[in-house]
């Protein structure tokens, strides 16, 4: 007896290090954490992408009714459709033009306020204003300044000289296309300048100095020295606005809805109306896949790089690997674009040092003797940047200015365009008959409703698996890390013409529940991965103490973990908050009964036809967007620091 219970003890310990040989360690925490992360991805990822696949082979008999399968003939026919190719055309050209200007405007943004610069810290928080405006409330006071008989645009142009009549920057073909480009690049440029000045700050300061002691300029301080230390946050940079911007749906589509004459109709519009619109869901999910193997190209290349710290010193040992040399070819390209984009102001420079040192010669004077003084050169340098600062803050800030002052003014005011750009006299009579006449409070209960469980479950479940992933030990692990990585990239039009059908399946679409679940589909991916660049900084002796004294790994995730992770958890949280508050392509597809709408879709809502009651929609737009500028005034540093530190570098 005394022996059986022997050999069973012995047996005991010996199971138990086989299933952690085989298993990890921390597997039974760890699978535990992550199970319903992998659920969630499982379910209304996987699944449905995969049944989308099945679903773009086939076609619906509109005489019959029934659906058969075609094969590939889906695909085969997008090549030979002219509405395809030109709306492949018109996402090239979007994103070619979009991504250009968002670099070149953030580059300038962020060199200027990393700079020394009075009131840098009010200057930039006003630059990141367009990042916290929901999508329909950009859309909607762009299309209001748009508007060519009641809009602000044109009496600006017009009394400085640079047009003679009224122009239909949405109306007429040949200009929608940049005016819709010019709404994209507002509303993209603080993505890159959070992004750049982080990187910024990373710059080797000594480097500078020393550049500057040797008699470079700013350009070529610029060219040598900050653009080799950025290399790393432009790439990633411009995949991520990439990814984002060439799967664009909701800015073009409330603004022109494709038109004029399918100017604007951008294959994301397309894949929409095609799929939902004419119930063709075959045709419209391969005309959303037919960019699929670049998507998988792109988030594959960002994921390597966002990963390449996790690399470098594997990789330092085996020489240079795929990363490294992608990285090197990278640079070599933006290397090229920065010097052909800085060649005139090159030429410009060599030219005035040309004509300073021959005048000096021909007077006797020393042709290194600097220009300026050191106090003239310092009094002008602030001044020269806050020059340049000044058009792009009239642009940042102008949208605000005629939303507020717009839903100020009588609706008789507006239609007879009287005091266009100041309200005479200031009344409120928009906010009480938006509030009086419109179903606002309704949807403002439901956003907050929508978004607060939403987030609450994401948040919830992204701690649980972000503590998994970068503290605990188990087999796929790994594995999950990349798999969470591309879930995270994938663009939100690949998915919601299947989610459609699996909700539909499921028997809970035009309902909140419809949301609740699909939120999380973008809302945990992001939140995890931020999570994971967190919970990697805190010091692990405290947990090995805490384990050392017979601690619990659910005890000491819950009451040392994740203490310290408050600020992180507010950040995400906040951030999260605000991406399901501003969430416009899942509630307009998901949502059709008007009393289950969320703001997005309620605004949208108020336009009728041709009919826009300008001064109801911006003071609409204004108390939509006030809850989420109070969230990002009281947690600003959080927010920044949330998006710079976990989601670039989890």
């Amino acid at each position: 007896m005394i022996l059986t219970t022997m050999g069973s003890a012995q047996a005991r310990p010996t199971l138990r290090k086989r299933l952690e040989n085989l298993f990890g360690r921390d597997w039974k925490v760890g699978y535990l954490f992550v199970l319903p992360m992998v659920l969630i991805m499982a379910l209304l990822i996987f699944w449905p992408f995969v049944s989308a696949i099945f679903i773009s082979t086939t076609s619906l008999n509109f005489l019959t009714g029934e659906t058969t399968s075609v094969g590939f003939r889906n695909y085969q026919r997008l090549w030979t459709s002219s509405d395809f190719l030109q709306s492949m055309q018109n996402t090239i050209q979007f994103t070619f033009w979009s991504l250009l200007l968002k670099f070149v405007i953030g580059m300038t943004v962020a060199l200027i306020l990393n700079s020394r610069l009075p009131f840098r810290s009010l200057l930039s928080g006003i630059m990141l204003l367009p990042w916290i405006v929901p999508e329909i409330v950009t859309a909607l006071a762009w299309k209001s300044i748009y508007d060519p008989m009641f809009g602000g645009l044109n009496p600006i142009l017009q009394g400085v000289g640079i047009i003679d009549r009224p122009l239909g920057w949405l109306s007429d073909p040949g200009m929608a296309m940049g005016s819709i480009i010019s709404v994209n690049v507002w509303k993209g440029i603080p993505f890159f300048v959070l992004l750049l000045l982080a990187g910024l700050k990373a710059v080797d300061r000594e480097q500078l100095e020393a550049a500057q002691v040797d008699g470079a300029n700013a350009v070529q301080r610029f060219r040598n020295v900050t653009l080799p230390g950025l290399r790393y946050v432009i790439v990633v940079t411009l995949l991520l606005s990439f990814i984002s911007t060439f799967n664009q749906f909701g800015l073009p589509f409330l603004m022109t809805g494709g038109g004029p004459s399918g100017a604007t109709k951008l294959y994301s519009i397309l894949a929409y109306e095609k799929a939902l619109g004419s119930l063709q869901y075959g045709p419209g999910i391969a005309i959303a896949f037919s960019v699929a193997p670049l998507m998988a190209i792109l988030i594959w290349l960002l994921a390597r790089f966002m990963r390449h710290d996790d690399r470098r010193d594997g990789a330092s040992e085996r020489g240079p690997g795929f990363a490294d040399r992608l990285l090197a070819g990278g640079t070599w390209l933006v290397n090229i674009i920065i010097d052909l984009f800085f060649l005139p102001i090159q030429l410009v420079f060599a030219a005035m040092e040309w004509v300073v040192r021959r005048v000096r010669m021909a007077t006797g004077r020393s042709p290194l003797q600097p220009i300026f003084r050191q106090q003239a050169r310092s009094n002008a340098g602030p001044l020269a940047r806050l020059l340049v600062l000044t058009p792009l803050l009239v642009f940042v800030l102008f949208p605000f200015y005629w939303i507020i002052t717009t839903s100020l003014k009588t609706t008789t005011q507006i239609s007879e365009r009287r005091s266009i750009f100041w309200p005479e006299p200031a009344t409120t009579e928009q906010y009480t008959s938006l509030l009086r006449d419109t179903p606002f409070l309704t949807w403002l209960m439901n956003s907050v409703f929508v978004a607060a469980l939403s987030t609450l479950v994401s948040v919830a479940l992204a701690s649980l698996a972000a503590y998994a992933l970068s503290r605990l030990r188990f087999r796929g692990a790994g594995l999950l890390t990349t798999l969470l990585l591309i879930t995270y990239l994938l663009p939100g039009t690949l998915l919601f013409i299947p989610l459609y059908q699996t909700l539909t399946t499921m028997g809970v679409i035009n309902s909140h529940t419809a949301l609740i679940i699909t939120y999380p589909t973008f809302l945990l991916p992001f939140a995890t991965w931020v999570l994971m660049g967190y919970f990697r900084s805190i010091p692990i002796e405290l947990e090995e103490a805490a384990r050392i004294d017979g601690a619990s790994q659910l005890y000491i995730f819950w009451r040392i973990t994740l203490p310290l992770a408050a600020p992180a958890i507010l950040s995400v949280t906040l951030f999260a908050f605000t991406n399901a508050w501003n969430e416009f392509l899942f509630a307009f597809v998901f949502i059709t009964s008007e009393s289950l709408r969320t703001l997005p879709i309620g605004l949208q809502s108020l336009v009728v036809g041709d009919i826009l009651p300008w001064g109801k929609l911006m003071a609409a737009s204004l108390l939509t967007a006030i809850p989420v500028a109070v969230l990002y005034v009281y947690a600003q540093r959080f927010l920044s620091e949330g998006l710079t530190v976990g989601a670039v570098k989890g």
